[in-house]
């Protein structure tokens, strides 16, 4: 049986939509996926995805959630981004521009959400499918 590596973080900056939860358990799946749960109830449930696993991703954080998640330049810090689970499972879809960042030196967590004039390039529900499928495909607009 495989062993389920998990932590419980504080929310300090709530996920959208769930401004009460305040605990999370984040747990591994692969390198790529991970579940986070409240830990204090069935819902929320979110599959989350390692967004550089998939692509070049790199965002400014506000300062706002650099005092709450108390983040300095050493701080060992992990980003996931929420997917949406469909079946088939290539149409399932990934949110580029609400990242949750996890400091593991304090067990603290928060979502940051991206204004989509700063980063054009990231999508609120982009296809896990067009991170693995390219047939050398050209058009990089």
């Amino acid at each position: 049986m495989n062993e389920v590596k998990s932590l419980e973080f504080e929310v300090k900056s709530p996920i959208l939509g769930f401004e009460d939860v305040a605990c999370m358990t984040l747990e591994r799946i692969d390198d790529l996926f991970m579940r986070l749960r409240n830990r204090d109830a069935e819902a929320p449930s979110f599959t989350m995805v390692n967004p550089y696993m998939l692509r070049q991703y790199e965002f400014e954080i506000p300062i706002a959630l650099k005092i709450l998640l108390d983040i300095q330049e050493k701080t060992n810090l992990l980003v996931l981004n929420m997917m949406v689970i469909t079946n088939p499972l290539e149409r399932s879809t990934v949110n580029f521009l609400a990242p949750v960042l996890f400091n593991f030196d304090n067990k603290t967590m928060g979502q940051v959400v991206l204004e989509t004039s700063r980063y054009p390039a990231y999508g609120i529900e982009e296809p896990i499918s067009s991170f693995f499928i390219e047939e050398g495909d050209p058009s990089d607009s």
